[in-house]
């Protein structure tokens, strides 16, 4: 997570830390902006947050999804608020390669922003739709190959990681697939769920409960490692493409 250190949780930090004796802060609700659409890895993990903070500096926790923009629209909303420390902003691998990928940011990533803790690495897994004829990593590969340009792959935006971590994938695998990018997880979610798009890579958490209803289908883990919440499904890498690995923080 990145926040302003004008104006996020690096002032919070401090302000709690110098306010003890005072107890002045907080002394009104704390607004977390998500960059993304509600459902997704990042939304997921600050809802499961949000309850702990709450309990833990006795305001609660008001979270606001602002997405777009492959999170320029909610990360400019966060430089540009009150520096009070009660405005808070969520970053994940999206915000750390938009320098890289946009000519022209409404904020200075590094001069806006101080990067305080790592909240968590989500492990992402890869589906398909259950009427894709495909039941595993080579079977996928293989289909691709054969088939160059017929399957979409949903992402949460550009430059998202479950974007990056598809296009590893299909670089590693030597395949092409057409990229269909939405404002979050949870619109990707919805449509690979309608068989709108045939591949989705999602977060672990997200995923859990439609890859046991069996609405999609998991091939693999991106990490190195498989995932205890899915300890069945191997990793990428085990299941046939060697050296991959890609997570999300």
């Amino acid at each position: 997570m990145s926040v302003p250190a004008r104006a996020g949780l690096a002032a919070l930090l401090v302000a709690a830390a110098t306010v003890a004796s005072a107890q002045a802060f907080p002394a009104k609700p704390i607004r977390i902006i998500i960059p993304f659409a509600p459902g997704g890895a990042t939304d997921v993990v600050f809802r499961m947050m949000g309850p702990r903070l709450t309990e833990q500096f006795g305001q609660p926790m008001v979270i606001e999804n602002r997405p777009g923009g492959s999170t320029v629209i909610g990360m400019e909303q966060v430089a540009r608020a009150a520096p009070d420390g009660y405005t808070l902003g969520v970053a994940n691998l999206t915000f750390g390669l938009n320098p890289s990928l946009l000519p022209k940011l409404p904020y200075n990533t590094e001069r806006d922003f101080a990067p305080v803790s790592l909240t968590a690495i989500v492990p992402l897994v890869l589906t398909v739709h259950p009427s894709l004829p495909v039941r595993s990593v080579k079977e996928l590969i293989a289909l691709a190959r054969a088939k160059p340009g017929a399957l979409n792959y949903a992402s949460s935006g550009i430059a998202s990681a479950t974007h990056m971590a598809s296009a590893l994938f299909a670089h590693q695998a030597g395949i092409r697939m057409v990229h269909v990018p939405f404002t979050g997880g949870g619109p990707a979610l919805t449509s690979a769920l309608g068989g709108h798009v045939e591949v989705y890579v999602g977060s672990v958490p997200a995923l859990v409960p439609h890859l046991k209803a069996r609405k999609l289908i998991a091939l693999g883990i991106t990490t190195a490692t498989r995932d205890p919440a899915i300890p069945e499904v191997p990793t990428i890498a085990e299941a046939g493409l060697p050296g991959y690995e890609s997570r999300e923080w």
